[in-house]
């Protein structure tokens, strides 16, 4: 009996959802170089599948790693986190 590898989950804002049922979710991470000891910010972009179209620009959102979707869609949207409020 084969075990199923761990997934990857991440936590990013949205910061594109024109496409249907495609989000683009930007994540920010903070690591500290190795040599100067400076902490420093990188942001990452990952294309994301939401199925029910529920996420908007600015939503905070769960993603976990999935199967291949389409050329580069690997991420399903598991939750939104916070929602931004709507004007």
């Amino acid at each position: 009996m084969s075990e199923r590898r761990k997934r990857k989950f991440r936590t990013g804002v949205v910061v594109n959802d024109k496409s249907n049922k495609t989000r683009q979710v930007s994540v920010e991470r903070t690591y500290r170089h190795s040599l100067y000891e400076r902490v420093l910010r990188s942001k990452s972009k990952f294309i994301v599948h939401d199925e029910k179209n529920i996420s908007h620009v600015g939503d905070t959102v769960r993603i976990m790693e999935s199967r291949p979707l389409s050329k580069t869609k690997r991420w399903v949207l598991i939750e939104i986190v916070n929602k931004t409020s709507e004007i």
